[in-house]
């Protein structure tokens, strides 16, 4: 029987592949989860959200060490847990430094590689940092090319991947949001705030860190200032981004910040928002699903197929156009109709099947059963 080891190391990395996980050990197949020990605690908990326990961790971070010792640390911890445990299949998600060490380490044991999620481009090496490198570097080091959008795929195609190793199938994401809509009444819960107007607020991509991330905190103040909107912002733990916006956002009202939601907890949060404000992917993924209008906190995105199908919009980091464009949705209903249409070009919540599928794991049998 085929074995797979899934590697998650991030918060989204559990969100996208626990569905993967799920319909493969509900087939049968020999799955083991290995957590790198990126980011542990937000790790931990989307683990016990999803019901899942690691079969391998590995200790990797360091307090303030650099990404090139953390690669070199992932590179060598997983070499050795793949040389031992000998796995067919190396299955890694998206674009974070995790991916790109368990693609490498796995080329590097002559192990087969499954990219989830391959194919976005920014087209701008250095937009996110470092995650457009690292998906792009994933790519010729990828047996599977699992692409959630038509587009993804051509962007392979047009980098010289061979087009059978190229699929198909929507985004797992979609996948688990399907999953967690039924269950985040029952499993969570979460205080939310009352007001008119409610905006769900995620920041924390590297490249906003510093100045662009206190403008884009003082223009949230601006918004909670209008006395008729709540804003939920879960921060981050990372100490770039709280240095940042503690100082100017702790105790505003109309503001309630908080830790990182769980992900029922974040699903129930989503149902609750009128409009999210981001610069995360995978809000750009779930939230058109829901029907709630995104404005993309960055200049680029890996994801054009919300913005062209007009579920989102990059506004940029300037503080005075997130207020205008973040103001035009409160105030203009008519604005805000066009955008908060459901209308999703990720998936249709059977990607992980698909996934399964190709990659010929355990029995179709199991799965009927």
């Amino acid at each position: 029987m085929t074995s797979l080891a899934v590697l998650m190391g991030t918060r989204p990395e559990v969100i996208k592949l626990a569905p993967v996980v799920a319909t493969a050990r509900r087939r049968g197949a020999d799955v083991k989860i290995i957590a790198s020990g990126q980011h542990v605690e937000m790790l931990d908990q989307m683990l016990f959200d999803f019901d899942l326990e690691p079969d391998y961790r590995l200790a990797v971070m360091k307090h303030g060490q650099s990404l090139s010792s953390l690669t070199a640390r992932l590179v060598e911890g997983l070499g050795g847990l793949f040389d031992r445990s000998k796995p067919d299949i190396v299955a890694v998600q998206g674009d974070t430094t995790t991916a790109l060490c368990g693609a490498l380490a796995a080329f590097y044991s002559g192990i087969a590689v499954a990219h989830v999620e391959a194919g976005l481009r920014t087209s701008d090496l250095r937009s996110p940092f470092p995650e457009e490198a690292n998906r792009r570097l994933v790519a010729p080091l990828a047996d599977y090319h699992f692409c959630p959008t038509l587009r993804a795929a051509k962007n392979l195609v047009a980098e010289s991947v061979r087009s059978e190793r190229i699929h198909v199938v929507g985004n797992t994401v979609i996948d688990a949001l399907s999953w967690a809509c039924r269950q985040a009444s029952s499993r969570h819960t979460i205080d939310l705030p009352s007001a008119p107007k409610r905006i769900l607020v995620t920041l924390h991509r590297r490249e906003i860190q510093g100045a662009k991330l206190t403008g884009i905190a003082l223009a949230l103040r601006r918004l909670a200032s209008r006395g008729d909107t709540a804003i939920l912002f879960p921060v981050h733990r990372s100490k770039a981004v709280r240095n940042q916006i503690l100082p100017v956002l702790a105790d505003v009202t109309g503001v309630k910040l908080c830790e990182p939601l769980g992900y029922f907890n974040l699903v129930q949060a989503l149902l609750w928002c009128d409009l999210v404000l981001t610069d995360s992917g995978g809000l750009q993924e779930e939230a058109p699903s829901l029907g709630k209008p995104v404005l993309v906190v960055r200049d680029t995105t890996e994801r054009p197929e919300a913005v062209e199908s007009g579920v989102a919009r990059l506004v940029g980091t300037d503080p005075a156009q997130v207020v205008r464009e973040t103001q035009r949705l409160l105030d203009d209903g008519e604005a805000y109709a066009a955008m908060a249409r459901v209308a999703n070009p990720f998936g249709d919540g059977h990607s992980s099947e698909r996934i399964v599928d190709v990659l010929g794991l355990g029995d179709d049998l199991a799965d009927a059963a």
